[in-house]
């Protein structure tokens, strides 16, 4: 399990980067200071929780079962948050208006929150 973290983790940190250069360099001519400002939040999220999964795969204080649970709210939470985020504010530029998908933000948000909440708990109550 820790290598598929591991792995994920360096993914959505690459990813994170690239999206990060293309926010920084191509879209710059073609959004707003606010919708770039927005892309940036997806961005530092998504980079802010691959550094989360590569901690998590290296931490050896957590059971497995943990682990599944707080790297899937993750996988699903940035999803949700960072790619909805992305979608919404390149509406400009694809033509599309992703707008109904708004309500995934904040679901992916709260994802993002237990996944941090659950390694907290299972954190405190771990035997010595």
């Amino acid at each position: 399990m820790e290598r598929k973290i591991s792995a994920v983790a360096a993914l959505m940190g690459m990813t994170a980067i690239i999206l990060g250069a293309f926010g920084a360099h191509a879209l710059k001519k073609h959004l707003t200071i606010e919708q770039l400002g927005a892309f940036e939040t997806g961005v530092k999220y998504q980079m802010y929780h691959a550094l989360f999964l590569l901690f998590l795969g290296f931490n050896f204080l957590l059971d497995e079962k943990s682990k599944k649970v707080i790297f899937s709210l993750v996988i699903i939470g940035v999803f949700f948050f960072s790619g909805s985020i992305y979608l919404l504010t390149t509406k400009s530029i694809s033509g599309i208006d992703f707008k109904p998908l708004g309500i995934v933000t904040p679901i992916g948000g709260a994802l993002l929150i237990v996944a941090w909440g659950i390694l907290f708990w299972r954190l405190l109550k771990k035997k010595q």
